[in-house]
């Protein structure tokens, strides 16, 4: 068997249409394109949102909302999330929550910077670090004995 004597199967491939070259081909003229307008014009490329001079979509939509640059996220932890790492035992009564733990145990997302939020009960004693206390959370956790401090 020699390599260099290998040819696709019968019928298998076609010839290219060699378009615009000359009458005698049978297409030649206008090359398949038509007659006139736009799209037969040499260069001719048209957005995919042009709407044929149209007035486009978004303009004839209103404009509204505002997105502010300055806004701080934050990353929402419930107070029933943090009593379950310590019924679960990934957390101990009586230690420091800090941003650095919540981010290796898992919680939080991608801001990096922490809410504590009061909903849920929390019966351990904690030591709470975060970026930021919702009012609910900052008296269950003082009732419950822990400490609260706002990391900057």
């Amino acid at each position: 068997m020699d390599l260099s004597k290998l040819t696709p199967a019968k019928g298998s491939t076609h010839s290219r249409k060699r378009i615009g070259r000359g009458e005698g081909s049978g297409k030649g003229g206008t090359a398949t394109k038509g007659h006139k307008g736009q799209k037969s014009r040499s260069g001719a490329s048209i957005p995919v949102w042009f709407e044929g001079g149209q007035m486009p979509l978004q303009r004839r939509l209103p404009k509204y909302g505002f997105k502010n640059r300055n806004r701080v996220a934050y990353d929402p932890v419930n107070l029933s999330r943090l009593a379950a790492l310590v019924e679960e035992g990934r957390v101990s009564d009586g230690a420091d929550v800090t941003p650095e733990v919540l981010g290796t145990l898992g919680i939080g997302g991608k801001h990096g910077r922490y809410k504590i939020l009061g909903d849920g009960e929390l019966g351990a004693k904690l030591n709470i670090s975060a970026h930021a206390f919702s009012e609910s959370a900052r008296e269950k956790i003082e009732a419950a004995g822990g400490t609260v401090t706002v990391v900057e």
